[in-house]
Parts: structure tokens; sequence; C-alpha cells
């Protein structure tokens, strides 16, 4: 039974890697529920620190020339930051699941309209103008509830940006998110040695699986991609909504 259960968490963190390799995104979106199976979505959460910071480093390293010089970004990741410390406040203050809810309608919407304007971009100047309060909102949601990718998944998808400039830019974020749960959750006493142990082991079928992920998004065209991202949200709202409801 254990070799079982462990095959069905390494073969998850595996389609996670996968995933991340070919979008940039998604490996707790399949990892976290299958571990959760055997723990708490707590000490999920907490096994998936390492892999998060191996994978968002390597691909910030990796796509390192393609990081927009654009200032949306920067903006973007200063929200975030401030955005982390107002999600304590609000976690304080709002129910995780209020959150939630509102959050996954609002993604819902975005992707129906698009699906309806499948033309449609975000400007340059807009998407500069509101990469501050994108970022907060971000962080928010990333300190009220761990979940920042249905804000800035959306936020960058809506600028329409080339997948070899959204994977370092994505993955810039949630290396920032990483770097300060991680200090944060040793101080506290959350992630313990063993827990500490688990997650490293953890990091090598989601690494030895993102080549994977990357090499077949680059048969895929940019409108195929796109697609992907949207259905990724779509899965991430709906598990907002469904888990903020129940």
């Amino acid at each position: 039974m254990l070799v079982t259960e462990l095959l069905v968490i390494f073969l998850c963190l595996a389609a996670g890697g996968v995933l991340k390799g070919a979008t940039g995104a998604g490996t707790p979106v399949l990892a976290v529920p299958a571990l959760a199976m055997f723990f708490d979505v707590k000490t999920a959460v907490i096994i998936l620190l390492l892999p998060n910071l191996m994978t968002n480093a390597s691909q910030i390293w990796r796509y390192r020339s393609f990081l927009p010089k654009r200032s949306f970004l920067k903006l973007f990741l200063v929200g975030g930051t401030v955005g982390a410390g107002l999600g304590t406040w609000a976690l304080t203050q709002l129910s995780a699941e209020t959150l939630e809810v509102g959050v996954g309608i609002v993604v819902l919407v975005y992707i129906a309209f698009r699906l309806l304007h499948p033309h449609w971009k975000l400007s340059d100047r807009l998407g500069t103008a509101i990469s501050l309060p994108a970022g907060v909102l971000a962080g928010i949601l990333q300190g009220a509830s761990g979940i920042s990718a249905p804000v800035s998944i959306t936020y960058l998808n809506a600028m329409r940006l080339e997948r070899s400039v959204f994977i370092p830019s994505i993955s810039a974020l949630f290396l920032l998110f990483v770097a300060v749960q991680i200090p944060a959750l040793v101080a506290t006493g959350d992630m313990t040695a063993k827990l500490s142990l688990i997650s490293a082991v953890a990091v090598a079928p989601v690494l030895l699986a993102m080549p994977l992920g990357s090499r077949l998004a680059k048969s895929v065209s940019p409108v195929v991609f796109d697609r992907i991202i949207l259905t990724l949200l779509a899965i991430l709202a709906i598990k907002l909504v469904w888990g903020g409801l129940l």
C-alpha cells in the first residue's frame, strides 16, 4: 500500500512538473490535491515549497534573457510584496471562502470575455497602469489563501505575453512569494526538519519532468498555449468557487 501511495505522489508531482515546464505555472494545481490525500492541505503546501523554489529559480535563469525590461513587471512585483503583507490582515478580516469565491467569479467572467473576444489584448499602457494594483491583489490572495495564480496568471495572460516572456515573469512573482513563505514558516515552526526533508525529496520528480513539458510546449502554437493557460485558469477558478461555497 505504501508503494502505491508513493507512486501516486511521484506521478502527480511529475505531472505538475510537466505543466510547470510547459506553461510556467500549475504545479500546485495537480500536486496539492494529490498530497492532500495523504496529508492535510497545509502540510501539502509546505512540502511544495522547495520544489516551487527550485523550479521557479530554474525557469527564471533559463529564460533570463526574455525577462521584460518594461516597468510593468517591476511594479507588479512591488505590488505583490505589499499585497502579501496585506493578505495577512485580510485573512483576519475576511473569510478565505468569501475571497476565493469572489476571485473565482472574476476569473470565470474574464475567461468568458476572452472566449467571446479572442483577439482582445490588454494594452501596454493600461497594463502598466494597473500592474501595481494587480500585484497587490495577487499578493493579498497569496497571503490570505496561499493561491495567487488566478490573479497573476489572469493579468499576464490579458497582456498576451509570448510564452518565453510569460514564463520568467510569472516565475519571478512565484519565487518572490516562496522566498517570503519559507523563512516565515521556519520561524513559526511549521516547516519542520522532517517536512523540509520531504520537500527536498519532492524536488526531484518535478525538476526531472519539467524538460518534457518544455519540449511539448515548443510544438504548440501561441494560440494553443493561450488556450492551455485559459484552461488552467478555468480549473483554478472552479476550484476556488467550489471550495468557497462548500
